[in-house]
């Protein structure tokens, strides 16, 4: 068989679950779209969406990948979309759950400024280590150690990178922009908790990986 033909088969192979997801997420893309709350600032977080997407459809192609870690992936992607529209600092996030429950969210908490930043980067830990895993498994795919720790890293190695980008993006565009994409709300300490909440949302997914593992064997 040809490599041609070979390169059809396997497409045709494909599990298409995936692509139905894509699908949803386009919708929703296209209608968040739409007269967003700061058109520069949508742009700039939607960077992140456009390099994406091409890498997931790699990895889509090359196989391997769960339901469950594309599912993870389609919820961030969904979280960070409201997050552009209305810009991360002003999402009303707490006006919804007022609506939905008849209480602040905010108030009960003690919280003082918008969270919205700070659950989405949380998730980002919980909602993309499971690809990440996968994908190292590949690489170190006995019980080790290091199928544990690596994953964890290269979370916490993504979200310290990420917070470079938005300061030097903040350096770069300066004034209402900057502040907007930076998302800092006057915390001096926000790109340290922002870390802080990706690495425990990837501790907990792992956690969760493990005891689900776990539980697989012994069943």
């Amino acid at each position: 068989m040809s490599r041609k033909r070979q390169a059809e088969y396997r497409f045709l192979k494909q599990d298409t679950y995936p692509l139905w997801l894509f699908a949803g997420f386009s919708i929703f893309w296209v209608g968040l779209a739409i007269a967003p709350r700061y058109r520069s600032d949508w742009l700039l977080e939607n960077m992140l969406v456009f390099v994406t997407i091409p890498v997931l459809g790699w990895i889509w192609y090359r196989e391997g990948v769960s339901h469950l870690a594309w599912n993870g992936v389609f919820l961030f992607l969904t979280f960070h979309e409201i997050g552009a529209h209305y810009t991360y600092s002003e999402v009303p996030y707490d006006q919804w759950y007022q609506t939905l429950f008849g209480f602040s969210l905010d108030r009960s908490l003690g919280f003082e400024r918008n969270q919205y930043d700070r659950w989405v980067h949380f998730l980002y830990g919980l909602l993309i280590l499971p690809l990440v895993a996968e994908l190292m498994e590949k690489i170190f795919p006995l019980d080790s150690f290091l199928r544990r720790l690596v994953p964890v890293s290269m979370i916490m190695s993504h979200a310290a990178l990420y917070e470079l980008i938005e300061w030097c993006a903040a350096e770069m565009f300066g004034g209402t922009l900057g502040q907007a994409y930076l998302g800092a709300q006057g915390d001096m300490w926000d790109e340290h908790k922002d870390m802080l909440l990706a690495l425990l949302g990837a501790l907990v997914a792992s956690t969760l990986i493990l005891i689900k593992d776990r539980h697989s064997q012994c069943g």
